[in-house]
């Protein structure tokens, strides 16, 4: 899965999130992303995650391998 169509998925689902994705391997199989969102401000971090999961639309484990997730508010 490319980073780009991470990006696009997660800003489709998340449509104020500042992304971005780096792969970590070289391989295009393993990335990081950084999600900054206002709609994350109180929720838990697991809530956070899960919103973003729920953008990727249940690619994670299957076409996206790997993703080491940050996320957080704008300050």
């Amino acid at each position: 899965m490319a980073a780009a169509e991470i990006e696009t998925l997660i800003r489709a689902g998340i449509p104020d999130a500042e992304v971005e994705i780096t792969d970590l391997a070289g391989d295009g199989d393993h990335y990081a992303a950084r999600v900054t969102s206002e709609s994350f401000r109180g929720l838990p971090l697991r809530k956070q995650h899960q919103a973003v999961y729920a953008a990727l639309g249940g690619r994670m484990g299957g076409v996206l391998h790997a993703l080491q997730l940050k996320t957080g508010t704008p300050e």
